[in-house]
């Protein structure tokens, strides 16, 4: 069946959009294709209409849309330099909002510059909101396995557990990519003795013009991916991991991109760089969405006292709710 599988995902065709579109899309299918048997297999009726939105995502960032807008912006990405001096990261969403904040305030006289760059816009929440969808799949899961363990229709469940995978999907593939996890997103910042270029356009001929010119393709990144690891241990943690892991590879993009500029598709040292990015984001959403599978099969634990319990001895007065 998964061999089947990925012989047909070889042919469907990926969007050319702007991770860049196909590779948002490659990834998804990818991961897809790689969930073993005993892994939520229900998602393979729905990759297509999975894989055809793995771009969404970056349609809810519209500045027509500004409440989305504000929302969603700092999803997609993770820009460590901001917040080096935050250790350990927060749990909480909210509570990491509070500390930029505290360090804005600290240093906005003494440091305007970087204090300029000190928000959420400009560190990205994205770790949160990969947690966050990644919970709802749960969720959902459940909700399939209870409709299957009735024997009743489980489609819409299945749908609702579609539509936040793109979610999931389309970070896990952000993450995947350097640029996203670096202040050096959009050309180099700041000092800059190695003359790498301070063009924005580095990123979009990265990840959209070279995957694109490349034809890369679900197949491409298939035997690149081994068997679902990740199951057990902190998913934050683990996420936090793959994040710092793909970060680290930042500079390797400018050395590539000062040879050509990425005009040459050839390149063995950018596709291989392409095809390891990818296939990594692949194989993170693909170990989260058996992960997330196996702990659907489990009664969610009741917590006491109760996150938002001001008797809980985890609970954050400036948030209201203890972190997770």
């Amino acid at each position: 069946m998964r061999r089947f599988l990925f012989a047909a995902l070889a042919l469907l065709p990926t969007p050319a959009l702007a991770w860049g579109g196909t590779a948002h899309a490659v990834i998804d299918l990818a991961a897809i294709a790689a969930i073993p048997d005993d892994g939520p297999v229900f998602l393979r009726r729905h990759v297509d209409y999975i894989a055809s939105s793995a771009a969404l995502p970056d349609a809810w960032r519209n500045a027509a849309e500004n409440f989305a807008k504000i929302e969603e912006d700092p999803n997609h990405g993770w820009f460590r330099e901001q917040f080096a001096f935050l250790k350990p990261i927060p749990r909480s969403r909210y509570e990491f909002v509070i500390a930029l904040f505290k360090h804005y305030e600290a240093i906005k006289r003494s440091d305007p510059a970087t204090a300029a760059r000190t928000n959420v816009r400009w560190t990205g929440t994205l770790p949160y909101a990969a947690m966050e969808a990644y919970q709802r799949i749960i969720v959902c899961m459940r909700q399939v396995r209870a409709a299957q363990a009735a024997q009743r229709d489980a489609a819409f469940a299945e749908q609702h557990c579609a539509f936040d995978v793109i979610r999931l999907g389309h970070y896990i593939g952000d993450g995947a990519q350097p640029l996203h996890d670096s202040v050096n997103s959009d050309g180099w910042r700041g000092a800059n003795p190695k003359g790498y270029t301070t063009d924005r356009s580095i990123h979009g001929r990265f990840e959209s013009g070279f995957v694109d010119g490349m034809r890369l393709t679900a197949a491409n990144l298939a035997p690149r991916i081994g068997a679902p690891g990740r199951r057990s241990g902190d998913m934050f943690d683990a996420i936090l991991a793959f994040l710092d892991t793909a970060g680290d590879q930042m500079e390797r993009v400018y050395i590539l991109e000062r040879r050509n500029g990425f005009r040459d598709f050839a390149d063995k040292d950018v596709r291989a760089l392409i095809y390891e990015r990818t296939s990594a984001g692949a194989t993170m959403l693909r170990d989260m969405l058996c992960r997330a599978w196996a702990e659907s099969a489990v009664p969610p634990a009741e917590v006491k006292p109760s996150p938002i319990d001001f008797d809980n001895p985890r609970f954050d007065p400036e948030t209201g709710s203890a972190p997770g």
